[in-house]
């Protein structure tokens, strides 16, 4: 099954404390794409600069990821900096250089047009709502998005929000979106806004799943001893969920409870090392014994 993201490509600037990088491979249809490229053939639309040396995404072509959708423009790239703090779960922003970035008006290509599988990537709504409309009937749209596009664009959010399946957002962002701030009453609201399935990422606190029914499905953080840098690890949550169920054809609750785990699985990789290293070369049996580590986990005989 074919999946296409869109979404941005980038050069990162990150220090934490435990080490730092300087115009390191990142933007989320990056870290997306690196994650469910395990998975499934990737369909990649994005844009890059004149200054973008294509051996970075070298890895992504070797392994099912088609970057005919990559755009190189004039100009420079997409550039991003950040610090975290000692926990990890704060960061300031040092920069935010959009380049060629700030024109971007996707063009999906002719091949990509009956992907099956779309994963809207964090982008502006009228965008992502553009890029929909670009597509031939798919299977499953999921759909990214965040505080700035939730105050300044939330008309065109709830546009394209009525079209979309899956939402996945912070817990944050979910009560700023529902203007609740009790989670279990925001997803009933953004429910009604149209997505059937919305997921919220909780950081270190793991992702909550909750399904048009009210039924929920919880995933752990996978416990690490070894956190370098938590840069992309959100987008490469989305790219293992959406990676698994591309490949499983499913779109069944137990389909989407697994392929949260999935999800879970590369994220906790993700944020070993800095940028996308530890997602450039992973093998299929470190991904299954995590998988069965997090099953592992989570399993109880009832009294």
């Amino acid at each position: 099954m074919s999946l296409l993201v869109v979404g941005s490509l980038a050069l990162d600037t990150v220090k934490t404390p435990f080490g730092e990088v300087e115009d390191a491979l990142g933007g989320a249809a990056v870290y997306f794409a690196a994650a469910a490229s395990y998975f499934s053939l990737v369909n990649l639309v994005g844009v890059v600069g004149d200054d973008f040396d294509d051996g970075l995404l070298q890895f992504l072509k070797q392994r099912n990821t088609d970057l005919r959708g990559v755009e190189k423009r004039n100009g420079k790239t997409f550039r991003w900096g950040g610090v975290y703090h000692s926990d990890l779960n704060s960061r300031d922003t040092t920069f935010t250089h959009l380049n060629v970035f700030e024109s971007f008006q996707p063009k999906i290509p002719d091949e990509y047009r009956d992907s099956e599988y779309l994963f809207l990537a964090n982008i502006g709504p009228e965008l992502q709502l553009d890029v929909f409309n670009q597509i031939d009937k798919p299977k499953l749209v999921a759909l990214d998005t965040m505080n700035y596009w939730i105050d300044g664009s939330l008309n065109a959010l709830q546009e394209v929000l009525a079209k979309v399946d899956v939402l996945i957002i912070n817990d944050s962002e979910a009560k700023q979106l529902a203007g609740e701030s009790n989670l279990v009453t925001g997803a009933r609201k953004i429910h009604q806004m149209g997505p059937k399935v919305l997921i919220i990422k909780k950081g270190e606190h793991g992702a909550l799943m909750v399904f048009e029914d009210m039924s929920f499905f919880h995933a752990p953080a996978y416990p690490l001893e070894v956190i370098n840098d938590p840069t992309g690890a959100g987008d490469t949550f989305a790219g293992g969920f959406m990676g698994y169920l591309a490949s499983s054809g499913s779109i069944s609750n137990d389909s989407f409870k697994r392929a949260l785990i999935y999800g879970s699985t590369m994220a906790s990789f993700c944020v070993e090392q800095f940028s996308v290293q530890r997602l450039v070369d992973l093998s299929e049996t470190e991904i299954r014994d995590r998988f069965n580590a997090f099953w592992s986990m989570t399993q109880f005989e009832r009294a």
